[in-house]
């Protein structure tokens, strides 16, 4: 996979996943370009990676506004950005009858109200240059209405990811826009690490392949749809869960 003179942006990309998919950027000669809301973290990403492979912007993905803020100064830093990966997200794990207002309002907001507001900042400029290259990430949540460690916010929430993603490819293909979404199941990052030994196994259980995925081997994914080897593909909601879903 090739990034040179890429500018690439990665919400989420100062750990987990979205570490492995800024670390694989730099690796395949491309400019990460980290947005998040943890500076601290992203510039440490910064620092192991280089300063001139990586730059970072603080964001908070629950706020449209400030979200088209800082875009609007990425794509006037840059010029152009040619692939935005929607990585960061938020667990919801309520049962639904204990969903509040306030946990439904924030889990969408982050996870499906700010990937739609990231899309629709880069959005434009992509059509101007005719290319681009989105890729979000959704979960198998969404296509088992939750079970494994999200439940019915979270599960809707990535659901609505998976249309958008749909969405997007559909009216974004005559301009050189691609759109896909990957679909991991338990991964093993610092958001599921203080999970619980018997929920973990319960879940684990439900893996053919019987382990948890490493956040490598879902950016592996990721960084296969930025690229130009994705060139033909459009609206893949691929599934990288050990057998969970095992679409037909």
């Amino acid at each position: 996979m090739d990034f040179s003179n890429m500018n690439v942006i990665v919400t989420g990309g100062a750990s987990g996943i979205g570490k492995a998919v800024t670390q694989g950027i730099v690796k395949c000669g491309g400019h990460a370009i980290v947005v998040d809301l943890n500076v601290e973290a992203a510039e440490s990403v910064r620092h192991e990676l280089g300063e001139k492979n990586v730059s970072v912007y603080k964001v908070n993905l629950g706020d449209s506004d400030e979200i088209r803020s800082v875009f609007a100064r990425i794509l006037n830093d840059f010029g152009q950005v040619h692939v935005l990966i929607n990585n960061a997200g938020i667990v919801s794990t309520v049962n639904f009858d204990e969903v509040t207002q306030e946990e439904w309002n924030k889990t969408i907001a982050i996870n499906l109200t700010g990937v739609y507001t990231a899309i629709s900042a880069v959005y434009s400029s992509m059509k101007k240059y005719g290319y681009g290259r989105i890729v979000n990430v959704a979960s198998v949540a969404a296509k088992r209405g939750g079970g494994l460690l999200g439940t019915s916010a979270y599960a809707a929430s990535k659901a609505g990811v998976i249309g958008l993603t749909k969405a997007v490819a559909r009216e974004g293909a005559p301009y050189g826009i691609s759109c896909n979404a990957v679909c991991p199941s338990l991964t093993l990052t610092p958001m599921t690490a203080n999970m619980g030994e018997e929920r973990k196994k319960k879940i684990l259980s439900t893996i053919p392949l019987g382990r948890g995925a490493s956040p490598e081997e879902i950016a592996n994914g990721i960084l296969f749809f930025a690229s130009d080897m994705a060139s033909f593909a459009t609206g893949e909601i691929s599934d990288i869960d050990g057998g969970v879903t095992m679409d037909g």
